[in-house]
């Protein structure tokens, strides 16, 4: 038996990756959808002053409470960010850390720093009426969507060492979305043969596009 810790993306809720952790417990395994501060189920608790070290502390709470010692870890989308955070903390403790078309931050950058004019465009507008809180950029029309702090997305990720203890980095891209922020993400890990790379034929939602090929790649990466 192996456990899993899922992380969903900006505007989403654990509701993204409930359909993924029902087949990973059916198969025999714990699996834990985190519930980030202010986003999905804990919509109600969402403020402007949200960082992204509250997620990360998210994450880490709440398999401390799960009685999670070792795991697999992975994070869809901004849930790449969230899980490089985790990982400078518990490295030790994560058999695998898996990027689900998710951004890949280096030490030092936050999302801002790996986006483009787009996307800065769309966190500053968005948020004028709204302060700190920024409309979803995809699945706006979702009822299950809510804004997302801006401040998550303007914190960056540091190093600790603790990082490098993951023995197994993989990567699965979404070759279905155009145009898309995570081609040079992908390429990075292609291009490194530490990494584990995929590719999956459908849109951003992998876990419900290509759902068997993204649980057969995450229980491969508990063997």
């Amino acid at each position: 038996m192996a456990d899993y810790v899922l992380v969903h993306g900006a505007w989403a809720g654990g509701w993204s990756h409930e359909g993924l952790a029902g087949e990973l417990r059916a198969a025999g395994h714990r699996a834990l959808v985190v519930a980030l501060t202010g986003l999905g189920a804990r919509k109600d608790e969402l403020h402007g002053g949200i960082t992204l070290s509250d997620h990360i502390e998210d994450v880490c709470a709440q398999a401390e409470q799960a009685g999670f010692d070792r795991f697999v870890l992975a994070g869809h989308s901004y849930g790449g960010m969230v899980i490089t955070g985790v990982a400078a903390r518990l490295g030790a403790r994560i058999d695998a850390i898996a990027y689900l078309d998710a951004f890949l931050p280096q030490d030092g950058e936050s999302l801002w720093d790996i986006t483009g004019p787009f996307e800065h465009n769309h966190y500053i507008e968005t948020q004028k009426f709204t302060p700190g809180l920024v409309a979803p950029i995809i699945g706006g029309n979702s009822p299950r969507a809510t804004r997302h702090p801006l401040l998550t997305l303007i914190e960056a990720v540091r190093f600790t060492g603790e990082e490098a203890k993951i023995a197994r980095h993989i990567y699965v891209f979404a070759t279905g979305w155009q145009p898309t922020p995570f081609r040079k993400f992908a390429d990075r890990a292609q291009a490194d043969a530490a990494w584990e790379y995929h590719e999956a034929d459908c849109g951003h939602d992998v876990m419900q596009g290509q759902r068997a090929q993204v649980l057969a790649i995450l229980l491969g990466a508990a063997a």
